[in-house]
């Protein structure tokens, strides 16, 4: 049969929604572009109405620009079409890639489902539930370990008062050495050594005291 009448051509998939959009989108231009000229000469002509007395010249003219505003007006009703037709496009390829990007979330949520159940079989809660006890246990006894070492031993029970007790006499003690310490002070205050050779005359030492020549203070003479 297809070596009698041949076999049919392969139907050619129509164009992307994208570019039947682009292509509107460029004739409602060129239509917009027609306009923009008619309504130059429209002015033309008006000004030329304005200076123009009554008489045939005159609606001449009138009679060229109300065909050029018939023109403008078809041109302007195809414009408002061919904008309509690529906004009716635009929302059915809005709506068209919305209810793609929708089936591909479900198709991802649907895996992301069956990986999950997979990986949860691999879980046992009551294994879990185990381990921490045990872990619990262990941390337990660790510290049990911990205050076993820390243990002291050969140590009696002091009573708090008898340290406070203790702590105050302590304090007197102190008191009574820092008292018998005082002597020292004197030594720091012993006349300094003479700077003179013994059984020198008129020995005096820095401070400018006359010594003897041991180098302690004479006694005056009465």
């Amino acid at each position: 049969m297809n070596r009698l009448f041949g076999r049919g051509k392969p139907k050619e998939p129509p164009p992307p929604i994208t570019d039947c959009i682009a292509s509107v989108d460029s004739r409602a231009d060129s239509i917009e572009k027609k306009i923009a000229r008619l309504d130059a000469e429209l002015k033309k002509h008006k000004d030329q109405l304005k200076k123009m007395r009554e008489g045939p010249a005159k609606n001449a003219v009138k009679q060229k620009a109300l065909r050029l505003l018939k023109q403008r007006k078809m041109y302007e009703q195809q414009s408002d079409n061919l904008r309509q037709q690529a906004f009716n496009m635009e929302q059915a390829n809005y709506a068209h890639q919305t209810l793609k990007d929708t089936h591909s979330t479900v198709e991802a949520m649907r895996s992301g489902v069956k990986e999950m159940q997979k990986e949860f079989k691999k879980i046992n809660i009551d294994e879990i539930d185990d381990i921490q006890d045990n872990m619990a246990d262990m941390l337990e006894q660790a510290d049990e370990v911990q205050d076993a070492l820390g243990r002291s031993y050969g140590t009696t029970d002091i009573d708090e008062d008898d340290l406070e007790a203790e702590l105050d006499a302590l304090g007197d003690e102190m008191a009574e050495q820092l008292d018998d310490d005082s002597y020292l002070d004197d030594v720091v205050r012993a006349p300094s050594a003479p700077d003179k050779e013994p059984g020198a005359d008129s020995v005096r030492n820095k401070d400018g005291v006359l010594v003897d020549e041991f180098g302690l203070p004479q006694i005056p003479h009465s």
